[in-house]
C-alpha cells in the first residue's frame, strides 16, 4: 500500500513502533526514488497521536491500518485481548481522524478533497470457517472480527460527521492475502473465493488508490471489498 501511494506521486509518512525496522523500510523506498519519511510511535499512545497530527499542516490521505492481536483459542481469550484489539483497530482510527482534522481540512481548502481510508477485513462481515484450519484454534480469533466490524461502523459514522467538511471516509475490506502459508491450506482458502485463488499483494494497490484519488470524490461511507468474491457467495 505504501509503495502504491508513493509510486502514484504521494509523499508518504510511514508509521510503526519499531524505529529501526521503519528506518530500513524507509531507506529501501528512498533507494527506489520514492518520497517517504518515517514517524515512529505507537498509535495506541493517544498523546503521541495528538502530538504527531497536531504538527502537520496538511494531510490529503489518512490510512488507518493498525491492529494488535494475539491468536488465541476460544477458551484462552480474555477481556484484555478484546480491549487491546479494539483499542488498536477502532479507538486509534477514531483518534487519528479527529487529531488529523485540521490537516485534512487544510487539504480540502487546497485541493477540494481529503480521504480517510480504514483497513478492515472480510472477517468484519463474515465469520471464519474453522474447518479450513488443521487446528481450529488457529482460525481468525474472536476478538479480531468484531473489532473490524466496529471499524466498518466507525467508517460510516465518521463519513457522516466529516462529510460536511468535504472529507471522505471509506473502508477497504481485504479478503485472503496470506503472506506465507503451507500449500494445502492455501488451496483450501483459494477454494472459498469465486476466482479460486488467493489475493496477490499488488492487487490491494488499485482499490486503495481509487479511494485515495479524485476518481472517488463522490464515494464516502462505503466499504470496498477486495476478496475475490469470498463474501458474495
Amino acid at each position: 500500500m505504501v509503495r502504491a501511494l508513493a509510486t502514484a506521486g504521494a509523499h508518504v509518512i510511514l508509521n510503526g513502533r519499531d524505529d529501526a525496522a521503519l528506518a530500513a523500510f524507509e531507506a529501501g523506498l528512498k533507494d527506489e526514488g520514492l518520497s517517504v519519511e518515517r514517524a515512529a510511535f505507537d498509535v495506541t499512545d493517544i498523546d503521541a497521536i495528538r502530538r504527531f497530527f497536531g504538527g502537520l499542516k496538511r494531510l490529503d490521505i489518512l490510512v488507518n491500518n493498525a491492529v494488535a492481536m494475539q491468536v488465541k483459542s476460544f477458551a484462552a481469550l480474555g477481556p484484555a485481548d478484546f480491549a487491546a484489539t479494539y483499542a488498536s483497530a477502532v479507538t486509534t482510527a477514531f483518534e487519528s481522524a479527529r487529531a488529523a482534522l485540521p490537516a485534512l481540512k487544510a487539504a480540502v481548502a487546497a485541493s477540494g478533497d481529503a480521504s480517510v481510508i480504514n483497513i478492515a477485513s472480510m472477517y468484519g462481515q463474515v465469520s471464519p470457517d474453522a474447518s479450513l484450519y488443521d487446528d481450529p484454534a488457529g482460525q481468525s480469533p474472536f476478538h479480531y472480527g468484531p473489532a473490524k466490524a466496529a471499524l466498518l461502523q466507525l467508517t460510516r459514522h465518521l463519513a457522516a460527521e466529516l462529510g460536511r467538511e468535504k472529507i471522505r471516509v471509506n473502508a477497504l475490506v481485504p479478503g485472503p492475502f496470506p503472506a506465507k502459508v503451507e500449500p494445502a491450506f492455501a488451496a483450501r482458502l483459494a477454494g472459498r473465493t469465486m476466482l479460486n485463488r488467493l489475493g496477490k499483494a499488488d492487487e490491494i494497490a488499485g482499490p486503495l488508490l481509487f479511494l485515495a484519488a479524485p476518481a472517488s470524490t463522490f464515494v464516502t461511507g462505503a466499504s470496498l471489498n477486495v476478496d475475490g468474491g469470498w463474501t458474495a457467495w
